[in-house]
C-alpha cells in the first residue's frame, strides 16, 4: 500500500517488532533499506482443529502458513516515481486443512487451508499515474487480493474466495492458494470512488478435473494460453477517513466473464440426461460462464475518536451464477464484527458469520434422474450452511489468539458420505473447534 510518509510500503502493523528486543541492530537495517525504498514484512499463522461431530472423520488436525513478503518503491530506490513492485511466497505446511481433511464440505473453514508447499503467490508491477488517481499492474496476481472483498471480513477464519466461484471457475480460479499471470486497471476519480477492471488467465493450473494444488505444486506455471477471466468491480465508500465522524459505509458491485468452455451438469449432447443408461456420457458444452455480485459493509456503531473499522460493523456478500454450468448458482455471506468494544481491550474483535451455497438446479436435476434411473435411494443436494463464532485476542502488539466454534449444516450441499461406500447416508452436519495463532513482523 502508499502510505504518505513512506510511498509504496509492504509493512505490517500492529507488529511483535515492537516488543521484542533488538540486540543486533535488525531494527536499524530495516530503516536503512526502508528510507531506500525496500520494504519487508512476515506472518507467520498456525491453527489446530477438532471435528468432534459429523463431517468425513472425527479427529483433529494442525496445519499453518508463512507468508514471507517484500516490497521496492522505485521512486524511492531509483528515482522512477510510481512505479512499484510487489511479492509474497507462502509456505504451508500441516495436514492439507480441516476442511479437506474432516469436513469434506465446498464452504471455507480455514482460509489459509493449503497441501503443504513452497508457492509463489503474486509478483507484480504497478506504475501509478493521473496524480495517483489511476494504476496499471501486471504479473502474477490473484483475484482475491482486491475483488469480491469487504473490509470487514478478514479476521474470520472463513473469510475467502466465495464458494460460488471457487466451485464454478476452472482450478478453483485464480485465488489463494493459486494465482495466474494477468493485469490489472484502477481508476480512483474521487477519495470515495474506485472502478477495477482486470484480465487473467483462466486456468491456474490447467489439470481438468484433478487437485490444481498438485499439478501447479509452486506457483511456477505462468500459464498465458488459456482462456481468459475478465472481471471487473465498481467501487462506492464514505466515512472511511480517521478523522470522519459519521459512520463508514462500502458498496462494492461486480461480474465476471470467462471465455472457456463449460460442461452441462445435467445433460449430454444427445439431450439426454447423463444419469441415464442410454447416454453418451458426454456432457453438452456451453461456451462461457459468467456471474455477479455485491458487497455491502456498513459500521453500525464509532466510538468517538475511532477510525472506519471501530466499534460495530457488519457486511454482506451476495453473487449469482448462471445455473446450468456451475454447481452453485446463489451465494450468500453476512457477519457482524465488534473491534474495540470490551474495555481494556482495544484491540480485541468477536463476531459472528454464516455462508450459504446455494446447489444449482441443474446439478440438483441430475440428483433427481440418479434416483429415477437407479431405484436407489439416493440423496438429493440443495445447499451448504455454515456458521462462525470467532473471538481474536491480541495477547501482545501483533499477536493475536483467535479461538472460534463453526458449525457446517449439510457439507457439500447433501451429498453421500464417500468414507460409507455401501450407503448413500449424505455426510452428517459438523461440529468443529479451532484455535489460531497469527504473528506479524
Amino acid at each position: 500500500m502508499y502510505l504518505p510518509d513512506q510511498g509504496f510500503s509492504v509493512e505490517v502493523s500492529p507488529t511483535v517488532r515492537s516488543v521484542l528486543p533488538d540486540p543486533w541492530g535488525w531494527e536499524d537495517r530495516r530503516k536503512w533499506y526502508r528510507d531506500r525504498g525496500v520494504t519487508f514484512a512476515g506472518i507467520l499463522t498456525t491453527e489446530g482443529f477438532a471435528n468432534v461431530q459429523g463431517g468425513i472423520r472425527r479427529g483433529a488436525i494442525f496445519d499453518g502458513k508463512f507468508e514471507g513478503i517484500v516490497g521496492v518503491d522505485f521512486g524511492r530506490l531509483a528515482g522512477w516515481n510510481g512505479l512499484s513492485l510487489f511479492s509474497n511466497i507462502f509456505q504451508t505446511h500441516g495436514n492439507g486443512g480441516p476442511g479437506r481433511s474432516l469436513i469434506n464440505g465446498i464452504d471455507t473453514i480455514s482460509n489459509i487451508e493449503a497441501l503443504p508447499s513452497i508457492r509463489l503467490s503474486e509478483l507484480w508491477l504497478e506504475q501509478r499515474f493521473w496524480e495517483g488517481k489511476a494504476s496499471f499492474r501486471i504479473g502474477q496476481l490473484t483475484t482475491d487480493s482486491e475483488f469480491y472483498n469487504s473490509q470487514y471480513f478478514n479476521v474470520f477464519l472463513t473469510s475467502d474466495w466465495p464458494t460460488i466461484t471457487a466451485e464454478g471457475l476452472p482450478g478453483g480460479g485464480p485465488a489463494y492458494p493459486l494465482s495466474t499471470p494477468g493485469m490489472r486497471l484502477k481508476l480512483d476519480p474521487t477519495p470515495n470512488h474506485s472502478m477495477l477492471l482486470a484480465l487473467f488467465n483462466g486456468d491456474p493450473a490447467g489439470c481438468g478435473t484433478r487437485d490444481p494444488e498438485i499439478c501447479n505444486r509452486h506457483g511456477l506455471n505462468f500459464r498465458v494460453k488459456d482462456p481468459p477471466l475478465l472481471i471487473g468491480e465498481l467501487q462506492y465508500r464514505r466515512n472511511q477517513d480517521p478523522n470522519a465522524t459519521g459512520l463508514a459505509s462500502g458498496i462494492r458491485l461486480g461480474a465476471y466473464h470467462h471465455f472457456g468452455t463449460f460442461n452441462d451438469l445435467r445433460f449430454d449432447t444427445l439431450g439426454l440426461s447423463l444419469a441415464d443408461p442410454a447416454s453418451s456420457g458426454v456432457a453438452r458444452r456451453f461456451r462461457g460462464n459468467q456471474g455477479v455480485y455485491a458487497v455491502f459493509d456498513q459500521q453500525f456503531y464509532r466510538p468517538a475518536g475511532g477510525d472506519a473499522f471501530s466499534g460495530i460493523t457488519g457486511f454482506l456478500r451476495v453473487g449469482a451464477a448462471t445455473s446450468n454450468r456451475n454447481l452453485n448458482d446463489f451465494y450468500l455471506e453476512g457477519g457482524l464484527l465488534s473491534t474495540g468494544m470490551i474495555p481494556g481491550r482495544p484491540l480485541d474483535q468477536i463476531g459472528a458469520v454464516f455462508l450459504y451455497s446455494h446447489i444449482s438446479d441443474r446439478a440438483r436435476g441430475l440428483d433427481r434422474d440418479q434416483l429415477l434411473f437407479s431405484m436407489q435411494p439416493y440423496p438429493l443436494r440443495n445447499y451448504e450452511l455454515s456458521f462462525e463464532l470467532s473471538y481474536a485476542a491480541s495477547v501482545v502488539p501483533g499477536w493475536t489468539l483467535q479461538p472460534n466454534i463453526q458449525y457446517v449444516i449439510q457439507p457439500s450441499g447433501n451429498i453421500p458420505d464417500p468414507n460409507r461406500p455401501f450407503t448413500t447416508e449424505p455426510i452428517k452436519n459438523a461440529l468443529v473447534f479451532g484455535i489460531r495463532s497469527t504473528l506479524r513482523y
